[in-house]
C-alpha cells in the first residue's frame, strides 16, 4: 500500500486564505499572501523556497507559534486561528510536535529530562519515574538511548537533533513540524537524520519539513515550493518513482 493509499478519509490540516503582514516603517509586509492546502495524514511534505520566501513563517502558523493576520487554520478539525492564547498553549504542547535547526535544548538538563520536559509541561505519562522511562524509549526510537544521562553539550550535533526529535515525540503529537531541521548539519549526519523521520512516517506520522536541501526534499512523499508568500507549486510522488525509491531502499 503506497502513501496516499493510506491517507485517510479527510485532511489533518486545511489552510484557507492564509495570510500574514508583519508593519515596517515602509507598510505592511505580506510574509504570507493567501495560502490554500491540504495536508494528508501521513504524508511526509517538504517545502522548498528561498530565504524570506515565507517558509518559516508557514511553520509557525501551523504550529500556533504565531497568529495570521487573515484566512483559517483547521487541524484535526480545529480551528487553530479561534483559539485564545491559553488554549493555543495548550493545544500546542499536547497535539504538535517542533523540531528547530537549532535544536533549542535546555543546556542545563540532560538528553533525557529535554524529552521529559513536554509530558511535564502537559501533565502527561504520569510520574516522573514514568516520563523517564518513556523519554528514554524515545531515545532509544531515535538510537540514542545510551546519551540519556548527558548533556547536550557532551553529544554531537546529530545527536542533539535526535534528541530534538525525541522531544518533539514527547505528547505522541497529530504531527511533526521541522523548521531545517538539517540546516546546521553536514551531509552524512543531515542524510541520517533524514532516516529517523522517514522511519516515523513509514510508522503512521505526518511530517511536514522546511528545508534548503533539494536532495532531501526529491526523497519525501510531497514537495510543495513557495516564493514571495505564495504556493507556487505542489508535486506528490508518483507511484512509479515510489515504487523505484522502494527497490533502492531495498538494495542499499
Amino acid at each position: 500500500m503506497n502513501k496516499r493509499d493510506a491517507r485517510g478519509d479527510a485532511p489533518l490540516i486545511v489552510l484557507k486564505n492564509l495570510q500574514k503582514a508583519y508593519r515596517t516603517p515602509a507598510g505592511d509586509f505580506y510574509a504570507l499572501k493567501g495560502i490554500d492546502l491540504e495536508i494528508w495524514p501521513g504524508e511526509f511534505v517538504a517545502l522548498l523556497g528561498r530565504s524570506g520566501a515565507g517558509k518559516s513563517t508557514l511553520i509557525n502558523m501551523l504550529t500556533g507559534i504565531d497568529r495570521p493576520t487573515a484566512g483559517e487554520i483547521w487541524i484535526q478539525n480545529k480551528a487553530i486561528h479561534r483559539m485564545s492564547e491559553g488554549k493555543l498553549t495548550q493545544w500546542r504542547g499536547r497535539e504538535v510536535g517542533v523540531v528547530f535547526q537549532s535544536f533549542q535544548l535546555m543546556p542545563m538538563l540532560t538528553c533525557a529530562q529535554n524529552v521529559m520536559l513536554p509530558m511535564d509541561f502537559a501533565g502527561l505519562y504520569g510520574t516522573s519515574r514514568q516520563q523517564y522511562a518513556r523519554a528514554r524509549d524515545l531515545l532509544a526510537a531515535v538510537e540514542i538511548a545510551e546519551h540519556a544521562d548527558k548533556l547536550p553539550s557532551a553529544v554531537s550535533g546529530g545527536q542533539r537533533q535526535r534528541v530534538a526529535i525525541a522531544r518533539a515525540l514527547a505528547n505522541d503529537p497529530a504531527f511533526l513540524a521541522a523548521d531545517e531541521p538539517t540546516g546546521s548539519l553536514d551531509s552524512r549526519t543531515a542524510d541520517a537524520v533524514f532516516a529517523v523521520f522517514q522511519r516515523l512516517v513509514d510508522a503512521g506520522k505526518t511530517l511536514f519539513m522546511a528545508t534548503h536541501d533539494r536532495e532531501l526534499a526529491s526523497r519525501v512523499s510531497r514537495t510543495l515550493r513557495i516564493e514571495d508568500g505564495l504556493i507556487v507549486e505542489d508535486r506528490r510522488l508518483t507511484d512509479a518513482q515510489e515504487e523505484q525509491s522502494h527497490v533502492a531502499e531495498m538494495g542499499a
